[in-house]
């Protein structure tokens, strides 16, 4: 995980995703749908459900939203969504994983496919990239929120169960065991830190460099997908020069 700022990223396109509310509202139904099929739906038995409702909740969801998303999970109504992973490479051989969920599988794969071929990429077989990323918990803390040093949040990082801490001028990202995320995150929030986000993850074990002359190709492949409202989430393995 060294080098990777995933913080970065997300501050980098924050502008654009707050653009596309309805579009996040949309997929944040989808996956507290998904996470209430899986374990109910009551949080407090539900880990992921718990994630999801605090990431409607930071993303100012109206909880009549979050309402009909839990209802439709338990069976009162609704279409039945599908949880799909998508696998390719981008221009210049950058390793990418797409998240979806999906009413409709046809539609969902001709639209990933024909975004990877319209933007120099190709779509993989399942498996051919996924090996190349961690499954990981991830917690941010921003240091405009928090005064806390690196060496006094290291240690009740590690104490509430983290396996490690990135610290930048901006944040401090904290990985952790996928199962651990939701004890980390309580155990964090209960000593009296602000969590900007807790959710899991796929961080790269390596990145591939963006050759400059694939740098458009590549972002608007990342644009489309992102664009497609079946999809909730792009991993990529992708090093871009800095701005």
């Amino acid at each position: 995980m060294s080098g990777h700022s995933k913080w970065h990223n997300i501050q980098g396109r924050k502008n654009a995703q707050d653009a596309k509310r309805g579009k996040i509202f949309q997929r944040i139904s989808r996956e507290i749908y998904m996470a209430v099929k899986a374990g109910g739906p009551d949080p407090s038995g539900n880990p992921q459900l718990r994630l999801m409702m605090d990431k409607a909740r930071a993303a100012n969801m109206p909880k009549d939203n979050i309402k009909r998303a839990v209802d439709k999970g338990s069976g009162v109504g609704g279409a039945a969504y599908e949880e799909i992973n998508y696998e390719g490479y981008g221009p210049g051989g950058t390793a990418i994983i797409v998240e979806a969920l999906t009413d409709n599988k046809n539609r969902t794969a001709a639209a990933i496919r024909s975004a990877f071929t319209h933007h120099g990429g190709a779509l993989g077989a399942s498996g051919s990239v996924s090996y190349m990323f961690d499954r990981k918990g991830y917690i941010v803390i921003s240091r405009e929120d928090d005064d806390t040093d690196e060496d006094t949040m290291m240690m009740d990082a590690l104490d509430a169960g983290a396996d490690d801490i990135q610290t930048s001028d901006d944040a401090f990202e904290i990985y952790t065991d996928p199962k651990a995320l939701a004890e980390v995150r309580d155990a964090l929030e209960k000593a009296g830190y602000k969590l900007a986000t807790a959710e899991l993850t796929m961080i790269p074990e390596n990145e591939t460099p963006v050759p400059e002359d694939k740098i458009s190709q590549y972002q608007g492949l990342i644009d489309e997908l992102e664009d497609n409202d079946d999809v909730s989430e792009v991993y990529e393995a992708a090093e871009m020069p800095e701005e």
